[in-house]
């Protein structure tokens, strides 16, 4: 239990039995299994999760006012930052757990080589504006995750 990353192979060639033998203890004995972590790109504080939950209340409030011409109105967008890394792979996170136990969460720690911003704006007939646009050629940035147009 000190080490969960340690691989079946290796604890049966500290014990001097085999593989599948160990494979059959974990398992069936102590009903463990190996399970990734949960990959999710940050973790939130609760007033950020709050800013977030802020705009989906507006979203709500614009469909109830108006349901039949909400579509039409509504220009949207997202942006993700795109970095240069290499992460931790699937397989190197692999470590060993009940089975009832819950999934580890990794947050991503180290920092990127370069990274970009790529924001995407759509409305009712689809995708009318995407960009690349460098750390360093930012100058502000004042994000609207979606207008109401009238």
């Amino acid at each position: 239990m000190e080490d969960r990353r340690i691989s079946a192979k290796s604890i049966a060639e500290q014990l001097v039995i085999s593989r599948e033998r160990v494979e059959s203890i974990i398992h069936e004995d102590f009903d463990m299994r190996k399970i990734s972590a949960k990959w999710v790109p940050k973790c939130l504080k609760a007033d950020q999760k709050r800013k977030r939950s802020q705009p989906s209340e507006q979203f709500w409030n614009f469909f109830r006012c108006d349901p039949n011409d909400f579509l039409s109105r509504l220009v949207t967008m997202d942006e993700t930052w795109l970095y240069h890394y290499d992460p931790e792979t699937k397989q190197q996170s692999v470590e060993w757990q009940h089975s009832g136990s819950l999934h580890t969460k990794k947050f991503r720690v180290q920092k990127s080589a370069g990274n970009f911003l790529a924001p995407i704006f759509w409305d009712q007939e689809g995708i009318f504006l995407n960009d690349y646009l460098p750390k360093d050629k930012l100058s502000t940035r004042n994000i609207t995750y979606f207008c109401w147009c009238n």
